[in-house]
């Protein structure tokens, strides 16, 4: 385990660039992150054996295998509908990086699958900054995106990001670890709960339909500690990729998610300014090569809670402010706290 504060190089990227990765902790809990992406690349919290995320050992396994394992994806991440928008009476085409139809992620160059710069460092804490160019994937403007990490007392591990522009754009950032916290193959017997009274039905390109739809009486009413193995009325394991809408704006942080694994006793707080979060529970995982302490990552093996503005936000009224403009700042803020019973 390398020191807090460790700083080294990690690999290689195809196009020569160096990979560095800096260690940080505090109070137990200790993270390794890479410039590639701003890549949360391990998590372990003492006194319990198992890594908290999915992600791989070495670093040439990223770009081949991971699906955003521990990443930064954006500069807007999710999914934008046909990957147009329209800003000011402008229209803007992005890249159809997934499957053709839809842009994901910022697209196949996004800043979860390119090299961040590391600004400063310390025991507990690391800044990234990256440029994303204006034309990149079609978005219009040089946007500067900054991740701080910081490991605080308490098992908190805080991740912000800030974003400024040169020309009005879309931006939205999150953080896509896949946690597991208890090293079982599947996260299938963790509980979760999610303080949300709507979430957004998609279609068949997992594009938000525009309705803002109750949870009560459906698979998404998960106000109260539920498994993550819940079954459908048709008997059919629940298949979870979806925005849960904690509010209609940005707001002070606050507990927005809790996550609970019986089996290890570790528990996960989700606490966040932003007005969504998308829980994706893993289930198209189906790693090629092994992960980290050589686990083979299948459907389910870890789940996703991105605290993010509502996908596609900016083609739909009535969802969450989705255009930057220069002179604002985009301010997300996530706490991340882990604890053990």
């Amino acid at each position: 385990m390398s020191e807090a504060g460790a700083r080294e190089n990690f690999g290689i990227t195809a196009t020569g660039e160096k990979v560095e990765r800096v260690t940080i902790s505090a109070g137990g809990l200790t993270a390794k992150v890479m410039t590639w992406g701003a890549v949360i690349q391990d998590l372990r919290l003492e006194g319990h054996q198992p890594p908290l995320v999915l992600g791989f050992d070495a670093f040439d396994d990223y770009p081949k295998y991971s699906s955003y394992f521990g990443a930064t994806p954006g500069r807007n991440a999710n999914r934008i509908g046909g990957g147009t928008f329209s800003i000011d009476g402008k229209d803007y085409q992005l890249e159809l990086n997934e499957k053709g139809v839809s842009h994901l992620h910022g697209g196949s160059d996004g800043t979860g699958k390119r090299n961040w710069l590391i600004m400063e460092h310390g025991p507990s804490h690391v800044v990234l900054q990256i440029i994303d160019p204006n034309g990149r994937a079609g978005y219009p403007g040089n946007c500067t995106m900054t991740a701080t990490y910081t490991i605080r007392e308490g098992g908190v591990l805080s991740v912000l990001y800030e974003t400024t522009t040169d020309l009005p754009t879309i931006a939205n950032v999150c953080q896509h670890s896949y946690f597991n916290l208890d090293g079982a193959e599947t996260a299938l017997d963790h509980e979760i709960e999610i303080a949300a009274d709507h979430y957004l039905p998609t279609d068949e390109r997992q594009i938000p339909t525009g309705e803002i739809r109750p949870v009560s009486g459906t698979v998404f009413d998960l106000r109260q500690p539920t498994q993550m193995s819940l079954k459908d009325d048709k008997g059919e394991q629940v298949l979870y990729d979806h925005n849960f809408c904690l509010s209609a704006e940005r707001v002070a942080k606050r507990k927005v998610a809790r996550v609970r694994a019986p089996a290890s006793g570790i528990s996960l707080e989700v606490h966040t300014t932003e007005p969504g979060v998308q829980f994706y529970s893993g289930f198209k995982l189906n790693t090629a090569v092994p992960g980290h302490d050589g686990r083979h990552y299948g459907p389910f093996a870890g789940f996703c809670l991105e605290t993010q503005i509502w996908p596609d936000a900016v083609n739909h009224e009535g969802f969450p402010k989705a255009i930057l403009r220069p002179g604002e700042t985009l301010r997300q803020e996530t706490d991340y706290i882990f604890t053990k019973d």
